[in-house]
């Protein structure tokens, strides 16, 4: 039994971009999890409106709750 592993999750987030307006993305999130539990994000990226994959952190947009 391994104690620490990397998962990959996809879902789906609403975010808002004042030019834009309401987009949903498909989000992918790595994160180091240990006996199953998850312990850091190690990266999360989305793909854009036009296919090109982008780092989250880069992008200037809000989550829409």
């Amino acid at each position: 039994m391994k104690i620490i592993k990397i998962k990959r999750t996809q879902h789906l987030e609403n975010i808002y971009h004042r030019n834009m307006g309401r987009l949903q993305t498909q989000v992918t999130r790595i994160k180091k999890t240990i006996f199953g539990i998850p312990y850091k994000t190690l990266h999360k990226y989305r793909e854009t409106y036009m296919g090109e994959i982008k780092d989250c952190e880069d992008c200037n947009l809000s989550k829409v709750r």
